[in-house]
This record gives C-alpha cells, structure tokens and sequence, in this order.
C-alpha cells in the first residue's frame, strides 16, 4: 500500500501538473528537502487527497483562504490547478466575493488582479479586464 508522500506525489501532480512538480522538485536543495516532503506529505497526501470534499470546493477553499490570509504568491499557482480540479472562474469569482465580506475588499481585490493575470497567461492574451 502505497504511503502518504506516494499518496500526495500523486495528488500533486493530477492538481498542479507534471511540469510544475518537476521544477519544484528539481529545485529542492538539502535545506528545504525535508519541508518539500512534509507538505507532500501531509498538504498533498492527506489533505488534498481526501475525498470528503470534491478538488472544485477544495480548490475555491485553498484560494479563498490564500487571499483572506494575505498569501498571495500562492495565487497564480493554485488558479492555473483550477484547470484541473473543475474550478470555473465564476467560482473563484465567489471564493473572493466571500473574501471581501469576511477578510477585507483589499485582499479580496489584490487577488481578483492576481487571477485575471494569471488567466490571460493560461489563454495566451493580455491582461483582461
């Protein structure tokens, strides 16, 4: 039976793409090596990979709680998953809506910017409005 970092090597990749595990895991160095394995581990071995939720709500969660928290580097990142896990723009739009009533309208506002870059990338256009 396969163990929890298996478990979230798996579910890391099926979310975020070969192609971005490859070059997280071609940057590991000794230093983080050992934070790299806890969250896959446990953010993508058993958090992620639990089925008590669907990937869509998991994926409107992770970024609603990124934006409300002030961690926004994570953003573009966790849109370009929302190709994977079902997302639609019109959810992350609602995930943010919540964040503006709940967290504050700067924070809601600083990532709607981050996801309408981050979408033009994935459509291969400029900025959208």
């Amino acid at each position: 039976m396969p163990d929890c970092y298996d478990i979230g090597m798996k579910t890391r990749r099926e979310v975020l793409g070969d192609a971005h595990v490859d070059r997280a895991e071609a940057a590991k160095t000794d230093l983080d090596r050992p934070f790299q394995d806890l969250i896959t581990r446990t953010a993508w071995g058993t958090v992620w990979a639990s089925d008590a939720i669907t990937r869509r709500e998991r994926s409107m969660l992770t970024l609603a709680l990124l934006a409300a928290t002030g961690n926004f580097d994570e953003i573009p990142m966790h849109i370009r998953a929302t190709a994977r896990t079902g997302a639609s723009k019109q959810d992350v739009l609602e995930a943010f809506q919540h964040v503006a009533i709940y967290a504050g309208v700067p924070r809601a506002n600083h990532a709607l910017k981050l996801a309408r870059q981050t979408y033009a990338e994935m459509e291969g256009a400029d900025e959208t409005r």
